[in-house]
C-alpha cells in the first residue's frame, strides 16, 4: 500500500468514474484500474461496486475510504507545517464557499488577493453549509466561507463582517409607502425563498418565527438556488424576497427604490471563515481574512445591536 494507491482511491470516490478519475491523476485508466486491484488484493476487500454507474463505494469501501482521505490530508500537513515554519506565503489553499455569499463577495476581493499572493494556489468550490462542514472534518477543503454561528465544537469561527438583510419587493406591492417594516409586516402569501439546505432559507424563516412552512401557500410552486432568481421572480412575477446587503448594494438606482429597511435591531447574517480546530495552513488563512477585510466596508465589520439570525431551523 502506497500513496498514490490512496489518491487514486480518493480520485475514484470523487468522480464516481474511473475515466474521470484516471484524468485528474494524469494517468491512463489502465494504469488506475490496476493499483486500485492491487490495493483491493493486498487489503482482501472490494472498495468500488463496478456493475453499477456511476461507481460507488462498498460498505467498507466507504470507511477505507475515509481513512484514506484522513492520512492524505495528514500526509500534506506535513509540508504545511514546513512553509509555515520557513514563514513562507506558498501553497495551496482550498476553499469551501456558500452560493448565497459566493457571487458577492469573491469580485470584491480575489483580483488583488492573486496579484499580492502569486504564490498561493487558490481553489474555490461552492458548497452548502452542511458540506462545507463535512469536508473540513475530512480534509477535502482547508477553510470556509459561510454562516455562522454553526455550533460545532471542531469547527473554529472567525468573524468577518455583519451583512444586513432589507426586503425586496415589487414596484406593485402594496406597502410599498413603508420604508421602515417588521417581521410581522411579511405576507408570508407573496414571500419567495430558496430552496431546502440553503442556510439563508433558516435565517428568513427564523425571522418570520416559524417553525413549519405550512404556512406559505403559493399558486406557482417554485424553488430557486440563487438570490438573483429570487429578485427576478419578484421583478417580472410578483411577490417580495428578503435579500442580503452585498446583495442589494449591486441593484440599480430603479431597484434600489424596491428595498425596505427592516426596523431596529437590524436582522443580520454573521459572515465568517471557518476551519478545523487541527488545521496548520494559519499565515495563509490570515493572507485570505486580510484582503477580504480590505474589501469590506468598515461599517458591516462593527457588530453594533443587530439581531443575529440562526441558521438551524426552529424544531
Amino acid at each position: 500500500m502506497n500513496f498514490q494507491q490512496l489518491e487514486y482511491l480518493v480520485a475514484v470516490d470523487t468522480h464516481r468514474h474511473f475515466a474521470k478519475a484516471a484524468e485528474s491523476c494524469f494517468v491512463t485508466q489502465a494504469t488506475l484500474s490496476m493499483m486500485l486491484k492491487k490495493l483491493e488484493e493486498e487489503l482482501d476487500v472490494i472498495l468500488f461496486d463496478r456493475s453499477k454507474q456511476p461507481v460507488v463505494p462498498t460498505a467498507v469501501g466507504v470507511k477505507v475510504i475515509t481513512q484514506a482521505r484522513r492520512i492524505l490530508s495528514e500526509a500534506n500537513q506535513l509540508k504545511d507545517i514546513v512553509l509555515q515554519e520557513k514563514g513562507e506565503l506558498t501553497g495551496e489553499l482550498r476553499v469551501g464557499i456558500i452560493p448565497t455569499v459566493a457571487p458577492y463577495l469573491l469580485p470584491l476581493f480575489l483580483k488583488n488577493f492573486t496579484e499580492k499572493y502569486p504564490k498561493i494556489s487558490l481553489y474555490i468550490h461552492e458548497y452548502t453549509t452542511a458540506n462545507i462542514i463535512e469536508k473540513l472534518k475530512s480534509g477535502e477543503i482547508d477553510v470556509g466561507i459561510l454562516a455562522t454561528p454553526l455550533h460545532e465544537k471542531t469547527i473554529v469561527e472567525t468573524p468577518l463582517y455583519y451583512e444586513q438583510y432589507f426586503l425586496y419587493a415589487n414596484e406593485n406591492e402594496a406597502d410599498n409607502d413603508k420604508k421602515y417594516i417588521v417581521p410581522s409586516d411579511i405576507n408570508l402569501e407573496k414571500l419567495w425563498l430558496l430552496e431546502e439546505g440553503h442556510c439563508m432559507r433558516s435565517q428568513i424563516l427564523n425571522l418570520c418565527e416559524l417553525k413549519r412552512e405550512s404556512a406559505f401557500y403559493h399558486k406557482l410552486h417554485y424553488e430557486a438556488g440563487s438570490i438573483e432568481t429570487l429578485m427576478n421572480l419578484v421583478d417580472s412575477h410578483y411577490g417580495i424576497t428578503v435579500i442580503p446587503e452585498l446583495a442589494a448594494v449591486r441593484l440599480s438606482p430603479a431597484q434600489q427604490k424596491q428595498l425596505r429597511y427592516f426596523a431596529p435591531p437590524s436582522p443580520v447574517r454573521e459572515i465568517s471563515l471557518v476551519s478545523h480546530y487541527q488545521y496548520v495552513k494559519e499565515r495563509l488563512v490570515k493572507a485570505l481574512k486580510n484582503s477580504i477585510l480590505s474589501a469590506i466596508p468598515d461599517k458591516m465589520k462593527e457588530q453594533k445591536p443587530m439581531q443575529i439570525l440562526d441558521i438551524q431551523a426552529q424544531k
